[in-house]
């Protein structure tokens, strides 16, 4: 129950990176630094995990070898993810961003055969039909009329749930554990640096240096969804070591991000109100979500709760 617990407090915290990028598009925040500047603070905070987890050496001399994997991976995993993110909030509800990003659940199921060389397992991918049920029925019957730009910020969606887990499962097969996750994500997030930094020059080139607010609201979304919900994640599934049927319910907890996105969106009176039909879709989606945790095999439920969630939301 306390592994349970924790899981589901660790939601919370991952919602809040949806909640908060909406609030900053709201108030004229600029994607490029809602997304450039969250991973500028991830550097030391991450590096403060590194040192006092005694890896940073070790951590170096596997970057020294070869630093282009980290950068690639490192550009997909980070900066394709969230990047894409940060523009769709500028232009659809974070509940309609939250339940539409699960699709990376269908595409890590998709991506097996790319980043473990064995075949895609038809079987655990039922659940992901009431997944995309549930995404199609909040897409195209919710709050969202699919104007040109909502068709951008639903491609957005659809790119940051793809280079998610391809970036993430791609560095872990390169490290080959020879680093623990955080190390991994600190190394990863050092290679994203180019990518964030092209950002934040475009940012600064069209429309001028960020507003204070936006470099407070950041840091909350660095702390919360990078550091606290990480943090509360591993230590959840250290506690489950070793209990496969745990281990599926502590994934299945991650379904809650989209009901506290829903819960904070509300509190904080942002545009989007739910309909019947969005209750729905979002209800297939957490129904999908929950079903493909309990029904996965032990090596699918482990690697999924290593692999897709080895990084922040």
């Amino acid at each position: 129950m306390k592994a349970i617990g924790l899981g589901v407090l660790a939601s919370l915290f991952f919602a809040s990176t949806f909640v908060v990028n909406q609030l900053m598009a709201v108030h004229g925040g600029s994607w490029l630094f809602s997304s450039s500047l969250r991973y500028f603070y991830t550097v030391p905070l991450f590096l403060l995990w590194v040192l006092l987890q005694r890896e940073l050496g070790s951590l170096f001399r596997l970057m020294r070898k070869n630093i282009w994997p980290w950068i690639i991976w490192g550009t997909v995993g980070f900066g394709l993810f969230y990047g894409p993110l940060t523009y769709a909030a500028q232009y659809g509800p974070s509940w309609a961003i939250a339940a539409t990003f699960q699709l990376t659940i269908v595409f890590g199921s998709l991506l097996v055969p790319v980043t473990t060389h064995q075949p895609i397992p038809w079987r655990s991918l039922w659940p992901s039909v009431l997944i995309l049920l549930g995404i199609f029925i909040v897409q195209w019957h919710g709050q969202l009329s699919m104007s040109g730009q909502q068709v951008g910020s639903f491609v957005a969606v659809m790119v940051a749930a793809l280079a998610y887990p391809l970036g993430n499962r791609e560095m872990m097969a390169w490290t080959q554990g020879q680093v623990h996750a955080p190390a991994r994500i600190f190394g990863m997030t050092l290679g994203s640096l180019p990518f964030w930094i092209v950002l934040a020059a475009i940012g600064m080139k069209t429309v001028g240096p960020p507003p204070v607010w936006q470099w407070e609201q950041t840091f909350i979304v660095a702390m919360a969804s990078g550091v606290i919900a990480t943090a509360l994640f591993f230590g959840a599934t250290d506690q489950a070591h070793g209990h496969p049927v745990i281990l599926a319910k502590i994934e299945a907890t991650q379904s809650m991000e989209i009901v506290f996105t829903v819960v904070l969106a509300q509190i904080f009176h942002l545009s989007g109100t739910l309909r019947g039909y969005d209750e729905l879709g979002i209800g297939l989606v957490i129904a999908g979500m929950i079903w493909h945790s309990l029904k996965a095999p032990l090596p699918m439920a482990v690697s999924t709760v290593q692999k897709s969630k080895s990084s922040s939301d």
